[in-house]
C-alpha cells in the first residue's frame, strides 16, 4: 500500500500528502486571494487548521478579534502588514507572528504576490473562510477577479462573526508601524502576541537534525507549535527522527520548503516529499524522517509537543546560523526520557 495523495484533504483520520498549490482551494470573491486549506477539524479531531493563504493585493479585513482562536502568520513569499495588539510591522518571506486570543489584528498583504501559512486552532474556526467563499478551481489565484469585495463580503461577515468567534472592532485606534527590533528576535517566555524575524530565534540540534521554533508550547499555552526542521543526507542516513515514532495526542503537519524528505509509514510504502508538498500524519500513526538531499527544510505543524519538542529536549542550543559542515556527535541518552515527557513511543 502507498501513502494517498490527494488534490483536497480527504474526510478522515489517516495519512495523506497534499500535491504542490492543491488542498481545498477557496476564494473571498472579489479579493485576487486564494486559501488552500491542507487540514483542517476532520484530519486533526478539531484540533487545528493548516492552510496556505495567496493573494497579488488584498484589502486589510478590518480590526478584530477571536475570544477562543489563536492565529498565526508565517510569510514565504512578498509582503504582509500586520497590526498585532500594541505593534505593527512589514512581514517578509521568513517573517513570523503569533496572535493569541483577545488581541486585536488585522492583516494586509501588501504584494506584489504574497503568499503565507497560517494555523488556527481550534480547528473549526477555518468554516469563517469556507463560509465567506466560494470555490476556486484555477492555477495559482485569481488575479483577474474584479468583483466588488465589499458588497459581497460584509454582510456575509455581519451575519456570521458571532457564529465565527470574530469580533471587529470599528472604532480601534491601530499602532503605527514600527521597525523591527531586538524583542521581534526572541521567542517570549510565556503566552503573548509578538513577531519573530526571519533567521533569529533560539536554534536546536540533536542527531544531525536543526530545529528553529517560530512557535511552541510555551508561548501558545500548549495547543500548537510550529519549527523549520532542518538536516542534510551528508550527515547519513541515521538520525535522531529516523526510528519509528508514535505521538500518541499530536498530529503533525510536514510541508517541504526546499530539498527532498522521505516519510516512512508503518504499513506502507516509503513517501517521497519535495519542494511544494505536504504530508498530514494523525496522532497515532508510526513514522520515520529520513533527510534524502543535501539541504533539506520541513516546517512542522502540530496541535502539541511533535518531533521538535523531541530535538529540544534531547538536543543541545546551536549558535550558528546555517548547518554545520559535519553533523555534531550525539547520544541517544536521555531520549526515552524526553519521549515520555511528550507521550511520544519512540522505537529505540
Amino acid at each position: 500500500m502507498t501513502l494517498c495523495w490527494s488534490k483536497q484533504p480527504p474526510a478522515e483520520r489517516v495519512p495523506y500528502g497534499i500535491p504542490q498549490l492543491e488542498g481545498e482551494r477557496i476564494t473571498i470573491p472579489g479579493s485576487k486571494g486564494v486559501f488552500r486549506i491542507l487540514a483542517s477539524s476532520k484530519q486533526t479531531n478539531g484540533l487545528m487548521a493548516v492552510f496556505q493563504s495567496a493573494a497579488v493585493l488584498s484589502d486589510a479585513p478590518g480590526f478584530h478579534y477571536h475570544n477562543h482562536a489563536h492565529d498565526v502568520f508565517l510569510v514565504t513569499k512578498g509582503y504582509l502588514k500586520l497590526w498585532n495588539g500594541d505593534k505593527c510591522r512589514i512581514m517578509g518571506p521568513g517573517d513570523f507572528a503569533y496572535v493569541p486570543p483577545k488581541v486585536v489584528h488585522n492583516p494586509e498583504m501588501i504584494g506584489p504576490h504574497t503568499e503565507t501559512f497560517g494555523l488556527i486552532t481550534p480547528g473549526d474556526w477555518i468554516d469563517f473562510f469556507r463560509y465567506v467563499s466560494e470555490p476556486y478551481d484555477g492555477l495559482v489565484l485569481p488575479e483577474d477577479d474584479n468583483r466588488d469585495l465589499k458588497s459581497i463580503l460584509i454582510p456575509k461577515v455581519m451575519a456570521a462573526k458571532e457564529q465565527f468567534d470574530v469580533v471587529f472592532q470599528p472604532h480601534y485606534q491601530p499602532p503605527a508601524l514600527g521597525e523591527w527590533d531586538a524583542d521581534d528576535e526572541k521567542l517570549p517566555e510565556s503566552q503573548q502576541g509578538y513577531y519573530l524575524r526571519s533567521n533569529t530565534g533560539p536554534k536546536w540540534m540533536c542527531g544531525g537534525v536543526m530545529s528553529r521554533p517560530f512557535i511552541t508550547t510555551t508561548q501558545s499555552n500548549n495547543v500548537c507549535a510550529i519549527s523549520s526542521i532542518e538536516s542534510s543526507s551528508d550527515y547519513g542516513r541515521e538520525s535522531i527522527l529516523s526510528s519509528f515514532m508514535t505521538f500518541e495526542a499530536v498530529d503533525h503537519c510536514l510541508s517541504v520548503q526546499e530539498g527532498t524528505l522521505t516519510v516512512r509509514l508503518k504499513g506502507l510504502a516509503d513517501a517521497v516529499v519535495r519542494e511544494g508538498e505536504t504530508v498530514v500524519i494523525p496522532a497515532g500513526q508510526p513514522f520515520a524522517l529520513r533527510f534524502d538531499s543535501k539541504y533539506v527544510r520541513v516546517w512542522s505543524f502540530t496541535d502539541g509537543d511533535g518531533i521538535e519538542a523531541l530535538i529540544h529536549r534531547v538536543g543541545q542550543p546551536y549558535k550558528g546560523v546555517v548547518l554545520p559542515d559535519k553533523m555534531p556527535e550525539w547520544s541517544r541518552e536521555g531520549v526515552a526520557a524526553a519521549a515520555s515527557s511528550i507521550r511520544l513511543q519512540i522505537d529505540l
